[in-house]
């Protein structure tokens, strides 16, 4: 059986209908096959419109998941309920050649509310990963019988979620800590279909994958330093615990002829998957609650890894750990939000006008090359919900522009233009209203 490069099948890919892959998981990126898939950026609704910074950032009137540090400014009056969603069309392009998808995904459930003075509490449902494509490549070769086609169709989705809870104290002024200890599941799907233009020739369906069931880990620290009566510096910094997943990859082999399966090789290895360790940094400054710049710098240790691959030993086939499929992972994003009179009358008083923009290498190797990088760049607004009663909850709306290169010529590039809805409800569930 040929051997297909990683550029052959993508330059084939884009002959593709998109419309097989289901329009709601978030992805028809040909790169979500490598490794978990597409990584979530972990971002909420008040920081989608800054490329995703805020390690440092810490507001009782918004749910900053990425640091549960920041959970112990969640005030005594406020109960929140965050969701968001996004709606993207991505454009897939190598060479002349181009087709357009469009997806939907849910970002983020998210609950948050104080227990005590300076201790606050989160939960919420998360994605982590998302695998989502379709495509396939055609080539000919030469046999006794005459010219065979034989046609290659690859077919991906899963991905993983995260349901977490997470808690953040303030024991004196100028430190918070958080975690959050959350519950990671999801599956891995993955099938190669070769049929032949010759029917003498059985065709061959190849799957593999995988299924994770664990915990996951996350801690942060933010560090408050007063600059001046208007001025306020915060440092964030946050810990990833990477650990074995304890969960099973799958490989089977089937042969087909006509309308009867034939089951070949079926391998599982356990203990396949792990997590790796993650470090995080931000700082953010805030002047007089109108205007706060933030940036972060991540990183994510992928590289010393393993992952499942199908081997040949002695003409027969193995599923085994190796290394070399992961790097590790550096991202770069910083952000701007203004408001401006916080203090103000009128609706357009309290608009929060943000900005920002992100860079992310790959954590996967694509054909021994190193994965895409992506570029970002963001904008947005925060829109108050002012009634008699309330007059702290916010729709929040971004606009996202996505490039993602690969470091390899003939790969494929995509271009994603993304709109990001959030609606916070800030309440104040917990406030004693007074009766005449």
């Amino acid at each position: 059986m040929k051997k297909y490069t990683f550029s052959t099948l993508l330059l084939a890919a884009l002959y593709v209908s998109t419309a097989a892959v289901a329009q709601t998981n978030g992805s028809n990126s040909p790169y979500s096959r490598y490794g978990f898939g597409l990584l979530a950026d972990g971002a909420g609704g008040f920081n989608k419109a800054m490329g995703g910074a805020g390690l440092a950032l810490h507001d009782g009137k918004e749910l900053n998941f990425r640091n549960p540090a920041a959970y112990s400014a969640i005030d005594s009056l406020t109960f929140i309920f965050d969701i968001g969603a996004s709606l993207q069309n991505a454009n897939l392009k190598q060479g002349a050649l181009s087709t357009n998808a469009r997806n939907t995904s849910i970002d983020y459930v998210n609950l948050g509310f104080r227990l005590s003075p300076n201790f606050g509490m989160a939960v919420g449902l998360v994605p982590y990963s998302t695998i989502g494509y379709a495509m396939k490549g055609q080539d000919t070769f030469d046999q006794t019988t005459g010219t065979v086609t034989q046609t290659d169709q690859y077919a991906g989705n899963g991905g993983l979620h995260e349901a977490y809870a997470g808690v953040g104290w303030r024991p004196f002024k100028p430190v918070s800590l958080g975690v959050n200890a959350g519950y990671l599941w999801g599956e891995m799907s993955h099938t190669v279909t070769a049929s032949f233009s010759q029917s003498n020739i059985d065709s061959r369906k190849r799957q593999y994958g995988g299924e994770v069931r664990s915990y996951k880990i996350d801690a942060g620290m933010q560090f408050y330093i007063p600059l001046h009566k208007k001025h306020e510096l915060t440092l964030g910094l946050t810990y990833g615990l990477g650990h074995g997943l304890g969960s099973k990859a799958y490989f089977y082999d089937q042969k087909i002829t006509g309308s009867s399966i034939t089951s070949g090789d079926t391998l599982v290895l356990r203990d396949a998957y792990a997590m790796p360790h993650s470090f995080g940094t931000g700082i953010a400054w805030n002047y007089n609650n109108r205007l706060r710049i933030a940036a972060d710098y991540t990183i994510q240790k992928w590289g010393s890894l393993k992952f499942p691959t199908v081997e040949t030993h002695g003409g027969m086939l193995a599923l085994a750990d190796r290394k070399g499929a992961y790097k590790d992972m550096h991202r770069i994003s910083a952000g701007i939000d203004f408001i401006n009179k916080p203090d103000g009358f009128r609706w357009g008083d309290f608009i929060r006008y943000r900005a920002g923009f992100s860079y992310t290498s790959s954590y996967t190797l694509v054909d021994g090359h190193d994965g895409p990088t992506s570029y970002l760049v963001s904008a947005g607004v925060g829109l108050p919900v002012i009634n008699r009663h309330n007059n702290r909850s916010l729709v929040n709306v971004a606009i996202q522009y996505e490039r993602v290169k690969p470091k390899a010529a003939g790969m494929i590039t995509e271009n994603y233009l993304r709109l990001c809805l959030g609606i916070t409800f800030n309440e104040r569930w917990f406030m004693k209203w007074k009766v005449d």
